[in-house]
């Protein structure tokens, strides 16, 4: 009978609208969840009859049914904080934590470092990046990101750039060690450091001994050196300069080189210094020092070595990469935040806090660098938001209770009908 045929459908229409009201109010219940994405129900009519058989036409519906709950991935709003270690994916990918069901997925950017040192997710699971190397260089090793240790060790100075100019007016002048500042042309002190960090101070003397060519000697303070008397001058290393009629550098020739210092470092510590490419290694002039005809001058000095540090602040770029910053001045590079990324992002499984996993719709995780092969970029000091809009999901809450009530009609109105038929049979 087609009256009860009304009540089976009307029962089916508020089952559908029932569940999409679910998906409604979970959308609402999470408009303030970090990360999260929003979905949309979606229903299908159910099998129809058909009056004419096979031939089809005059059919009969069979009511609604909910046939898919379809995510929204769609970027959500990006806010800033005041934690280096809060981070928002800003385009497509998510972030990779090692769960306890395997490998899980999520936007939620909310992390921090465990007393283990280990970048973690609110709920403590080890967030995997890629890890750098001895030299500070990231590589393609994926792992959890750890800090390991807080100190670096003391670096030795082994290298010494020198960027400058000796005036090519000077007068030839001999040298005296026990009168260096009075007897040399010009002069200009550094801090260099030995094997166990200590920092020495060390002044170069240059003196012209003829035309082009110069000669500079490297020395220390006695009360540096092993051996050495202090308020006098040690020498500890020497060499050449050679220049053509144009003024720049033809030749280094390197002398005497050995470093002897006290309290504790280590003996003859070689400290080479390059006053830049000379022509006679393939140089053109132009990226070494010269002799020029005005007043001599450093123009700059750098050098490798480094004391014993501790880290004093961490901080992550647009590409996800964790630097430490030391206290003695020196960064490097720990880690860089690994970013997956899916052919189907719609077809990932939720499996609640905040994390997906993957499944047989979504396929597999590419893992990647932010920004590399369609990528989003990381940003630090971010989160991102829900993508829920919620005066979109107070229209779906109002048409939802309109459908509910109009199907909940036709039940009332079916069943109107039924009972003035039992009328007419008594």
């Amino acid at each position: 009978m087609g009256i009860l045929r009304s009540f089976n459908i009307g029962v089916s229409g508020l089952n559908a609208v029932g569940q999409g009201m679910g998906v409604i109010s979970d959308n609402i219940a999470n408009s303030g969840t970090t990360g999260f994405k929003s979905s949309r129900a979606e229903f299908q009519d159910v099998l129809a009859v058909s009056l004419k058989g096979i031939d089809g036409g005059d059919q009969f519906g069979a009511g609604v049914k909910l046939s898919h709950i379809k995510p929204i991935m769609t970027q959500g709003d990006v806010t800033r904080t005041e934690s280096i270690t809060d981070l928002a994916i800003n385009g497509d990918g998510f972030f990779k934590v090692e769960a306890p069901f395997g490998p899980g997925f999520t936007r939620d950017g909310s992390m921090h470092f465990n007393k283990e040192g280990e970048l973690v997710n609110p709920d403590g699971y080890k967030v995997v990046g890629f890890k750098a190397n001895a030299e500070g260089d990231i590589t393609t090793k994926e792992g959890p990101i750890k800090l390991g240790n807080t100190t670096i060790p003391a670096q030795a100075t082994k290298n010494v750039k020198v960027s400058m100019n000796l005036d090519s007016r000077a007068e030839v002048k001999e040298f005296n060690p026990l009168k260096p500042e009075e007897t040399s042309n010009f002069s200009n002190s550094m801090t260099v450091y030995d094997n166990v960090g200590t920092a020495r101070l060390v002044t170069v003397f240059y003196n012209k001994t003829a035309n082009n060519n110069w000669t500079y000697r490297v020395m220390a303070d006695g009360s540096d050196v092993e051996g050495g008397q202090p308020g006098v001058m040690s020498e500890m290393a020497n060499g050449q300069l050679l220049f053509n009629d144009k003024g720049q550098l033809q030749q280094e020739v390197e002398g005497t080189n050995s470093f002897n210092f006290n309290k504790g470092a280590a003996p003859d510590q070689k400290i080479t210094f390059n006053f830049g490419e000379s022509i006679t290694e393939g140089g053109d002039g132009t990226d070494a020092s010269t002799q020029y005809g005005s007043g001599s001058a450093i123009a700059r000095h750098t050098q490798d070595g480094a004391s014993a540090a501790t880290l004093s602040s961490l901080s992550f770029n647009d590409s996800g990469v964790l630097t430490a910053v030391y206290d003695n001045g020196e960064a490097r590079d720990i880690a860089q935040i690994a970013m997956a990324k899916f052919e189907n992002n719609e077809g990932l499984f939720k499996v609640g806090k905040n994390l997906f996993k993957e499944s047989r719709n979504s396929g597999q995780a590419a893992m990647g660098k932010p920004g590399e092969a369609g990528r989003g970029e990381v940003l630090s000091k971010s989160i991102e938001l829900s993508n829920v809009d919620i005066a979109n999901e107070f229209v779906n809450l109002m048409t939802a209770q309109r459908n509910f009530q109009a199907n909940a009609k036709t039940i009332g109105t079916a069943d109107a009908m039924l009972q003035e038929i039992f009328r007419m049979k008594g």
